[in-house]
């Protein structure tokens, strides 16, 4: 077992230990002025830090869309005067992990690392975000692996049926074309265009950082800065519409000869900062959260053995919210596993949970919260998204009451609300009796 290993075995441990209430969470702010949160954690000589960038897949032109998705996996490709091979050998000597990811609103990263190797970690991480190459061989390497995926997924009937269903509740909208790209826009692609989506995206003023582990206030704000002092101080974004989905009341049929058809449902959502959310998660957890106790998953696995699982989330954007949800069933039982998960959600919609589905779901959501904040990088990612919901520093420590503080009555008037708005459903395969049609409300 190597050193890191073992020590983020510890870690697992130190963390695993510590209740979600007794950590404390302290903003600071950098010498250059970025601001971010920090949780110190000594027990292990680890540091982990998760950050953020406002643009996302958002920014992409729409003739070249997976700019972004193709600056994320080109980042760790070469930086200054640090080809591929060499910058990745200098963060394979120290045992250093960076990752970079885009999605429709964020271009997200993280780093983790022993806490003697951290000067040398963030002035990597700061020369990739500040100079990197995209050198030619490089860009065409990732592309080629990523226009790979793209193919793979023409022929796979989840990747299908959910990109049916954003490009048709989005249409003529960022929100609906696919982070990743398409065989078509992928190629386009140039690196002038990822050079001028950092210069766009990249900034101090729209960042959220988190920072946990064995370092102190005045440590951790010179190691950011390392990284992110250098940047501009004002990003240059396009505005993204607000939005609503559309096509509900449509079902879609996509034709694909696979034994499974696989199917897609959402309709409208609710925004993390209405004061109905809470309620509306508690709601969901009934519904489908994907535990053996929820409606969909008795209803349609359990009772009738329609599908090896069924679920549906509440998901939110800056700019949009759905409910979605999806499933796997044989081709000739699709229609009545899409039959019973209408049912199960005109019926929510109609009645509500009952109290004791209500105070299940609550213990489960407060329960399951506190195991997921287990290890450092896990602490991390969670305080980010907190900063970027701006739920306020405290969020972890009143998440309960919140939670608790869902009546019945609440439960039954949201659920009203969020399930009666019809829904978009997509199916890709070849489900027997069950064809596209346009019965919108």
């Amino acid at each position: 077992m190597t050193r890191f290993v073992a020590l983020l075995a510890v870690g697992l441990l130190a963390f695993a230990a510590a209740p979600a209430s007794a950590m404390t969470i302290e903003p600071i702010v950098t010498p250059s002025g970025i601001k971010a949160w920090l949780v110190r954690e000594h027990a292990v000589p680890l540091i982990a830090m998760t950050y953020a960038f406002r643009g996302g897949s958002a920014q992409d032109e729409a003739d070249k869309a997976g700019t972004a998705n193709l600056v994320a996996d080109t980042l760790d490709e070469g930086a200054g005067d640090l080809d591929s091979t060499a910058y990745h050998e200098r963060l394979e000597r120290h045992a250093i992990e960076l990752m970079f990811s885009a999605d429709r609103d964020y271009l997200r990263g993280s780093l983790r690392t022993l806490t003697e190797h951290s000067e040398e970690a963030f002035d990597l991480l700061g020369l990739a975000l500040q100079k990197p190459r995209f050198d030619a061989e490089a860009v065409e390497r990732v592309r080629s692996q990523e226009l790979s995926v793209l193919r793979g997924e023409t022929t796979n009937p989840s990747s299908l049926a959910s990109k049916r269903w954003w490009s048709t509740a989005f249409p003529d909208h960022p929100y609906g074309r696919e982070s990743r790209g398409t065989l078509a826009t992928v190629p386009r692609i140039t690196a002038e265009d990822l050079r001028g989506y950092v210069g766009h995206v990249f900034a101090r003023n729209e960042l959220t950082v988190s920072i946990v582990g064995d370092v102190d206030p005045a440590t951790a704000g010179k190691l950011i800065d390392r990284a992110f002092a250098a940047l501009p101080a004002h990003n240059d974004l396009k505005p993204v519409p607000e939005v609503t989905p559309r096509g509900l009341g449509r079902r879609i049929v996509i034709p694909l000869d696979v034994p499974q058809a696989v199917v897609t449902f959402g309709g409208v959502g609710i925004a993390r900062h209405d004061p109905d959310f809470m309620a509306a998660y508690v709601v969901n957890q009934v519904l489908g959260g994907g535990t053996f106790t929820s409606r969909l998953y008795r209803e349609v696995r359990e009772k009738r053995g329609l599908a090896y699982g069924v679920a549906d989330n509440l998901v939110w954007f800056r700019h949009t919210a759905v409910m979605l949800g999806g499933t796997a069933t044989r081709a000739d039982r699709t229609a009545d596993a899409l039959k019973v998960i209408e049912e199960q959600i005109k019926r929510m919609a109609e009645t509500g949970p009952t109290l004791e589905e209500l105070a299940a779901a609550k213990s489960y959501l407060k329960g399951a919260y506190v195991l997921g904040l287990d290890t450092s990088t896990k602490v991390a990612a969670q305080l980010n998204e907190i900063q970027l919901d701006n739920l306020g520093i405290d969020y972890i420590e009143r998440r309960g009451g919140l939670i608790d503080a869902v009546s019945i009555e609440d439960a039954k008037r949201v659920a009203k609300r969020l399930y009666s708005g019809g829904l978009l459903v997509t199916v890709a395969g070849r489900p027997k009796d069950l064809a596209s049609s346009d019965a919108r409300e």
